[in-house]
């Protein structure tokens, strides 16, 4: 017996504290259906931030790619990674290697770079025995709870993100950049705002700043869309922090977070932004061969700790170059 038939409506089951669910027949062509129901899984995605859907039965990378490509035509390729991933089909890509009893806190996915994925895809292959949600977070919601005079602030300078490359942490150079050439690199850098140092040692330090604060491009709602917290110093468990300034100084962590005029960020920040994104998430356990989209735009997302072993496919796509991605016109200019 086929999906259920392309014409019928899709119902939605709206649960306290869970993202929305859309529960289909298990027994049919994947692709296909959801290619029948591409604009109907948008509106969805785009009303309720984000959509998990059960019952597809996904069971490999060659058919969520096919999946992930009738729901949004061309996948995006990845730039400005900040860790390496795995390519296993066109387009899509491992989950972000994290340490699995370590939280990876709530962010907007690539929200440094100009041009944006607007929708982000995930396809559970195999579900964690304990933990491991890909939980989600409203992004206008956020912004409302936060102190007015933070937002504020963040919103009139942006924020700031420093990377320092080495071959030891993090993506390398040609992970980041897809070449190392250092020309291309500095050309790539100037056309994205993105100010460069070569250190003494031949490494590559970089600052961009970006919008905290934007407007979602179809609704309209002012949106706290960045990876403040994520990519901060103070985010890292203390033996880590305490690990890598050790080795790399305040000043050569592979990855950190400022406010825009390039002040450090204290730990109490960072402390209220996580649980304030904590207070706002919806979370549901995987369970394998599920579909989750998510506006990368209205909703955050993260990847809790988790036991046992997990996969869960990624795929970005719909890049979108916001309008007010940087905070005042002189950033264009560096």
């Amino acid at each position: 017996m086929p999906f259920s038939s392309l014409a019928a409506p899709l119902e939605v089951e709206l649960r306290p504290h869970r993202p929305a669910l859309l529960r289909v027949d298990s027994r049919g062509d994947a692709p296909n259906w959801a290619g029948g129901h591409r604009e109907a899984l948008r509106a969805l995605v785009t009303e309720h931030g984000a959509l998990l859907v059960r019952g597809l039965g996904l069971r490999d990378a060659d058919q969520v790619g096919a999946v992930f490509a009738r729901i949004t035509g061309e996948l995006m390729a990845e730039r400005e990674a900040f860790a390496p991933r795995e390519t296993l089909a066109p387009g899509v890509c491992s989950a972000t290697p994290w340490p699995a009893n370590q939280p990876m806190c709530m962010h907007h996915e690539l929200s440094y770079t100009l041009d944006v994925p607007s929708l982000m895809l995930f396809a559970c292959l195999t579900a964690a025995t304990e933990g491991g949600a890909t939980a989600v977070a409203d992004a206008g919601e956020v912004l409302d709870a936060l102190p007015a005079s933070l937002t504020e602030r963040f919103e009139r300078e942006g924020w700031l993100l420093t990377r320092s490359y080495n071959d030891e942490i993090g993506a390398s150079l040609a992970e980041s950049f897809g070449t190392e050439d250092r020309e291309e690199i500095e050309r790539y850098c100037r056309a994205n705002a993105i100010e460069f140092t070569w250190r003494a040692d031949g490494s590559l330090h970089t600052e961009q700043r970006r919008s905290a604060v934007v407007r979602h491009p179809v609704t309209g709602r002012r949106c706290w869309f960045n990876q403040i917290a994520f990519l901060n110093e103070w985010t890292l468990s203390p033996e880590v922090r305490e690990y890598l300034v050790d080795m790399y100084g305040e000043d050569g962590l592979p990855f950190n977070t400022r406010y825009g005029d390039g002040t450090p960020i204290g730990e109490e920040v960072v402390e209220l932004l996580n649980s304030t994104y904590e207070a706002h998430t919806r979370r549901e356990p995987w369970q394998a061969g599920d579909l989750l989209l998510v506006d990368n735009i209205s909703t955050a997302h993260s990847r809790e700790p988790f036991g046992g072993e997990r996969q869960v496919l990624v795929g970005m796509a719909e890049p979108l170059r916001l309008a007010d991605g940087r905070p005042t016109p002189e950033a264009s200019e560096r």
